[in-house]
C-alpha cells in the first residue's frame, strides 16, 4: 500500500487516476481548490481505502507550504506524488493573448508544479524511495499557432522532469513524464471559459481518450517493480497523428 498525493484531483484525470488507484487499496491524498467537490469525492473514494483531502490553489505558495505542513504525522510520508493540476486558458495569437491567461497558465502549470514538489521531494530523499509524475501534454513536442504559452508551459514540465530525474535517481526516486494527447475532459471547456459548443467541436467526428485512459497508464507506472522507471510516456487516440493533426470522420 502506498500514501498517493494527487494534486487537481477533483476532476477529470486526477479524479479517474484517483478512484482507480483508491480501488487498488492505496491510500489517497486528493487536493483541489473546490472544497464541495473535494468532499464529495472523498466520501466516495472511502468507500474502498483511507482518503485525506487538502483544499489549496497550487498557484498560491502560501497555501500550497500551510496545506501540505497540516497533514497529520501518519500521511507525512508521501509514497508518491502526482502532479496533475493545470490548465490551459485561451487560444489566441500571442500579439492577442490576455496576460491574465498567461499568468494563469504559468503559475499553475510551472509554478504550482515546482511548489507542490518542493515540499513533498525532502522527504523522499531522506527515506531514499519515491516517485513524482508529471502530467505534460504533447503540446510539450510540437507548439501550435494560438497556443504558445501553453506549449511552453508544458514543455517547461518536460524539462523539469527530465532535471528532477538527474537530481534525483541516485536517492532511489523514479520521475515519470506523461504527455496526454487529446483527452476528452473539462479541458477545453476551461479553455473556451465555458463556451460548451466550442468545446465540443474539439472531440467532433472521432474518438477521443478518456480520463480513464490516462489513469490506467498512470497506474501501470506507478505499479511497475522497484527496478523499473518508466521515464516519458505519450498516449495518443488512435486518430491523432502528432499534436496538429487529428483525422475526423
Amino acid at each position: 500500500m502506498k500514501t498517493i498525493l494527487i494534486t487537481g484531483a477533483t476532476s477529470g484525470i486526477g479524479k479517474s487516476t484517483a478512484e482507480l488507484l483508491a480501488k487498488q487499496g492505496n491510500r489517497i491524498i486528493i487536493c483541489g481548490r473546490r472544497t464541495e467537490i473535494l468532499e464529495s469525492v472523498q466520501s466516495e473514494l472511502s468507500k474502498f481505502t483511507e482518503v485525506f483531502s487538502l483544499n489549496f490553489d497550487v498557484r498560491n505558495l502560501q497555501e500550497v507550504e500551510t496545506a501540505i505542513a497540516s497533514l497529520p504525522e501518519n500521511w507525512k510520508s508521501v509514497d508518491v506524488l502526482i502532479n496533475n493540476a493545470g490548465n490551459a486558458h485561451g487560444l489566441d495569437p500571442l500579439s492577442a493573448g490576455k496576460t491574465d491567461d498567461w499568468d494563469s497558465m504559468i503559475d499553475g502549470n510551472v509554478k504550482g508544479l515546482l511548489y507542490v514538489s518542493k515540499m513533498i521531494i525532502p522527504g523522499m530523499k531522506e527515506r531514499k524511495s519515491g516517485h513524482v509524475v508529471n502530467i505534460s501534454s504533447v503540446a510539450a513536442r510540437q507548439t501550435y499557432a494560438n497556443g504558445i504559452v501553453y506549449c511552453a508551459t508544458k514543455k517547461a514540465v518536460d524539462v523539469i522532469s527530465e532535471g528532477m530525474r538527474i537530481e534525483l535517481t541516485e536517492f532511489g526516486i523514479k520521475v515519470t513524464n506523461i504527455q496526454p494527447g487529446a483527452v476528452e475532459t473539462d479541458f477545453s471547456m476551461v479553455r473556451f471559459k465555458g463556451d460548451s459548443e466550442r468545446a465540443a467541436t474539439v472531440y467532433e467526428g472521432y474518438e477521443p481518450l478518456r480520463a480513464e485512459d490516462i489513469a490506467d497508464s498512470i497506474a501501470y507506472c506507478v505499479n511497475a517493480p522497484k527496478h523499473v522507471c518508466i521515464s516519458d510516456m505519450t498516449i495518443y487516440p488512435t486518430a491523432q497523428a502528432e499534436p496538429r493533426t487529428i483525422y475526423r470522420k
